[in-house]
């Protein structure tokens, strides 16, 4: 089976089961786990690419996870998919260090292409936590330099850069523009050779910093 290896924490079994047929063949499950020690033990025994990581369960949830796990294994990257989608679990398990978080809303395709970009070093937020994480950090981040960066940037192409900064996929935001998906990445590479960066992390950072996004 191609894809990262994944391990599923989650306190209900039949959810997990569930997930996993979702992802059958676009990742690798390679262990599973419903609790945080037993969470912690699999995660270190396997060393999975990603952990899909449920954010309330007993014995201190997803954050008590990251946090254990970063004790003894750092770096893991770890994709937070829950029920929840309050601001104070969001940004609690952001600042644990989770590389995203989804809602268990997510359709199985769109949940291999989050691990998958979790994997590849992106951020991945649902669209609508975007907001939340953005408004968290924005305040702790220095003003960005003033300089002629965005002016290299056509209208679009900072169109497309909002709502890679907001956690949309490019199938979303094709959608919302009424484009194709194509003209999306398209317009992502052009951005981010423009403003030579590598990733669509580095793109929503560099928009946080110029507070491009709201």
């Amino acid at each position: 089976m191609s894809g990262p290896r994944v391990v599923i924490v989650d306190d209900h079994a039949l959810f997990r089961a569930g997930v996993r047929a979702e992802l059958e063949g676009a990742v690798a499950v390679v262990g599973e786990a419903g609790g945080v020690e037993e969470a912690v033990a699999r995660v270190l025994e396997v060393e999975p690419d990603v952990v899909l990581l449920d954010v309330h369960m007993p014995g201190g949830g997803g954050v008590e996870v990251i946090r254990q796990v970063a004790l003894a294994r750092p770096p893991t990257r770890f994709l937070a998919l829950s029920v929840s989608d309050a601001p104070e679990d969001v940004i609690a398990v952001v600042r644990a260090g989770a590389r995203g978080y989804v809602t268990k809303t997510i359709s199985g395709a769109d949940l291999a292409e989050a691990i998958r970009r979790v994997h590849e070093g992106d951020a991945v937020f649902s669209p609508r936590l975007a907001g939340f994480v953005l408004d968290a950090f924005a305040g702790a981040l220095p003003d960005g330099p003033v300089d002629d960066a965005l002016d290299q940037l056509t209208a679009r192409e900072r169109e497309v850069l909002r709502h890679i900064a907001r956690g949309y996929l490019y199938k979303e935001i094709a959608s919302r523009l009424g484009i194709s998906v194509k003209t999306v990445e398209a317009h992502v590479s052009a951005v981010l050779k423009k403003l030579q960066l590598s990733t669509r992390h580095e793109l929503s950072r560099w928009a946080v910093e110029r507070r491009l996004v709201e």
